[in-house]
């Protein structure tokens, strides 16, 4: 079963665990805010913003929205504004949307970019790690009025 998942997700070159890794299938289609403190593989569809540690764009992937990690990889489609410590492009990626990266910018030969790329020193992911479990009091308020309940982490806003 380890093999499987080693197979999946690469060796064990990444820190992060196989069970803080998310895959989102080339079968699932996903609108609005996605937040994660481990890692997400997307090979699917997203549209809305996406916040975490690690986020892998497979080339099957698509994604229509902001995303922001300490470490991206584009191999699939991204339409919106990327930031990240350290961003890649790969040879089957296109990015129509602008760049920020505060480390290191990395794109493979056919990287297809549409979009201005600015070096910073304020791209550093600003998610905590118990972030998914906060609770603020207007999300309690909104609870009480049996409405459905939006978590937003409005730490992983970028400041431009």
């Amino acid at each position: 079963w380890l093999n499987s998942l080693n197979y999946m997700f690469g060796d064990k070159k990444n820190k992060l665990k196989d069970s803080e890794r998310s895959l989102i299938s080339e079968t699932v289609s996903i609108e609005g805010n996605i937040n994660s403190s481990g890692a997400i593989d997307i090979a699917g569809l997203v549209k809305g913003p996406v916040y975490s540690k690690e986020i892998i764009v497979r080339e099957t992937g698509s994604i229509t929205g902001s995303i922001e990690a300490d470490h991206v990889e584009i191999h699939g489609h991204m339409d919106g504004k990327v930031s990240g410590a350290n961003v890649v492009i790969g040879s089957t990626g296109t990015v129509k949307g602008d760049i920020e990266f505060g480390n290191n910018l990395k794109t493979e030969n056919g990287a297809d970019i549409d979009g201005y790329i600015k070096k910073t020193n304020s791209v550093k992911s600003k998610l905590s790690t118990d972030f998914l479990f906060s609770k603020s009091k207007e999300d309690k308020k909104s609870k009480d009025k049996d409405q459905p309940e939006t978590v937003v982490n409005k730490d992983s806003e970028a400041i431009a």
